[in-house]
């Protein structure tokens, strides 16, 4: 069966019943929506701030590649694994972006029996979290040029506004646009373009605020563009945050829903990593950790990416500090990363298998010595692999004195993971964790980006132009200096070439692009040719999402 045919013949049961015996919340504290999934009182999570905070799992992977690995999914099954074995334990999920779901991927909500349901409510518009987060940025983009139409007050430079548009779909003609033609009605005429949604800064306020009155004065903190003398124009000159915020009031109350073996399960936020911070929210973190003994959470794509800005962004900005990380590999995907093709994945290949190790043993070492974490690598399990292939994993991870667990919750459900939660327990209870950064507050900008580059990407260095320097130095010196970065680059490889495979090294990353994230207290450095808004593949997955005459959705993954 396909994942959606399997999360359509689920028995789920109603969430505010389960939300009451599971998680001990009061009915008034929770808002239906519909009766499967519902969000969480703002002033109950409040309520909860003396209680103990439960012990913090990251699930991380290695590089993706179009073989899969299953991150989410091994998420959804170790969470329900820690409930079999009779652990407390919530998961933390991000919200799917319509992007991909319409683009590559079709879905984002696990698969085969290791889900999150309702799926397909969870693919399609939710609660309506993303909605409002585009209405919000939208409402600022229209606000900065209508105050440039009538008057100008603030002197904004219309060559020098930065703040994009933003949509929730793959849609590269709008990356760039020219705006406001028309003649004089419709205001000044000046080169434009939209972002996806899932990269908008507002994404990555909304998960990293900590209350409404975070949210709020954040929101005041963007940076819309810059007047001709250079001076920045925020959100706050505009007295928009104030509106902003009453269009995400909602939102901000986390969501949540339950995995197919009926556990509790938080959604909510939904950055990228590749081109944002790619963590769920610090609101629906936290809540679950005051909910349970054992949270287990995601970031994004591979651990150079995710795990980097899980630790370097949002455990900084949070004060949240994870026990123990999974890194989810796959034998498929290690092949590939070894060069193989991916016609032939399916074939036994033990040369092309110890090749593509390289990329697992980078991620392991990473997230142990730069991050300092004790983890275990969860294979997780296709029935095309073969047993000598699983020993080279092994033997190779053995050397590094890192466990490996094969996991088998995409067949099997949460039984298919108990051997991998008892080893996260192990880790955990062993109390190992001592957490890095990458790099300190006090580094200056260009510092902090070299750092990863050469720490966690295994590069030689970095490069930009004269005028991207100029642009460091400049934040530098305005007083940014102290903010994380957010490198957006390619997920497919430690460098900025997606073709690289493996752990190449000695590379060179080039910014070509920073941006201030003045709200979310960081600065993005765009390297390479990614794009903060992507484009629909040659095929897009949307080809195969249809209706049945009897109203059931089809071909979401």
């Amino acid at each position: 069966m396909s994942d959606i045919e399997i999360a359509q013949r689920a028995t789920l049961k109603r969430i505010i019943p389960l939300a009451h015996e599971r998680l001990g919340i009061p009915d008034e504290h929770l808002d239906p929506y519909g009766h499967y999934k519902a969000k969480i009182s703002l002033e109950y999570i409040e309520s909860l701030a003396d209680r103990p905070d439960g012990k913090l799992v990251l699930v991380t992977a290695i590089s993706p590649t179009p073989a899969g690995e299953g991150k989410t999914t091994t998420t959804v099954g170790l969470g329900d694994a820690l409930n079999r074995i009779g652990k407390r334990a919530l998961i933390c999920l991000r919200e799917p972006s319509l992007g991909p779901v319409f683009g590559i991927k079709g879905g984002a909500a696990g698969g085969g029996h290791a889900q999150v349901v309702p799926m397909e409510d969870i693919n399609l518009h939710f609660t309506g979290d993303f909605g409002a987060i585009a209405l919000a940025n939208n409402l600022l983009a229209a606000m900065v040029d209508n105050h440039i139409h009538h008057g100008n007050e603030l002197g904004i430079d219309a060559r020098r506004v930065t703040w994009k548009r933003v949509v929730d779909m793959n849609d590269r003609a709008l990356r760039d646009i020219v705006v406001s033609l028309g003649g004089p009605a419709n205001g000044y005429p000046r080169q434009d373009g939209f972002d996806i949604v899932v990269a908008s800064e507002v994404m990555a306020i909304f998960c990293l605020a900590s209350s409404l009155s975070d949210l709020k004065e954040r929101l005041g903190n963007v940076v819309v563009g810059y007047t001709r003398d250079q001076r920045p124009v925020r959100a706050r000159d505009l007295e928009a945050h104030g509106a902003m915020t009453v269009l995400l009031r909602d939102a901000l109350k986390p969501n949540l829903v339950q995995t197919l073996e009926n556990n509790p399960a938080f959604i909510h936020g939904g950055p990228f990593a590749n081109i944002a911070h790619g963590c769920n929210s610090v609101i629906a973190t936290r809540s679950a950790l005051k909910l349970a003994d054992y949270v287990v959470t995601e970031a994004g794509f591979g651990a150079d990416l995710g795990a980097e800005k899980f630790v370097d962004i949002k455990c900084r900005k949070s004060g949240l500090r994870p026990s123990a990380a999974v890194i989810v590999a796959t034998v498929r995907a290690l092949k590939y990363h070894g060069g193989l093709d991916l016609k032939a994945l399916g074939q036994e290949n033990l040369e092309a298998l110890e090749r593509g190790m390289t990329n697992l043993e980078r991620h392991v070492r990473n997230v142990r010595e730069h991050f300092g974490l004790p983890c275990v690598v969860a294979v997780n399990h296709f029935v095309q692999d073969t047993a000598a292939e699983h020993r080279v994993i092994q033997e190779r991870m053995e050397a590094l004195g890192v466990p490996v667990v094969q996991a088998r919750h995409w067949a099997e459900g949460g039984k298919g993971a108990e051997d991998l939660a008892r080893k996260v327990v192990e880790l955990v209870d062993g109390g190992e964790a001592s957490l890095k950064f990458a790099y300190e507050d006090s580094t200056p900008l260009w510092e902090k980006i070299e750092a990863v580059a050469k720490k966690i990407y295994g590069a030689g260095g970095i490069t930009a132009d004269a005028k991207v320097q100029s642009q460091i130095q400049r934040l530098q010196d305005d007083g940014y200096g102290t903010y994380p970065v957010c490198i957006a680059k390619t997920q497919y490889s430690f460098s900025t070439d997606p073709q690289a495979r493996g752990a190449p090294s000695g590379h060179t990353v080039h910014v070509r692009e920073v941006r201030l994230s003045a709200g979310a207290e960081f600065v993005v450095a765009i390297c390479g040719d990614i794009m903060t808004m992507p484009g629909l593949p040659k095929l897009p997955a949307a080809t195969k999402i249809d209706l049945s005459s009897d109203g059931k959705i089809l071909g979401l993954f």
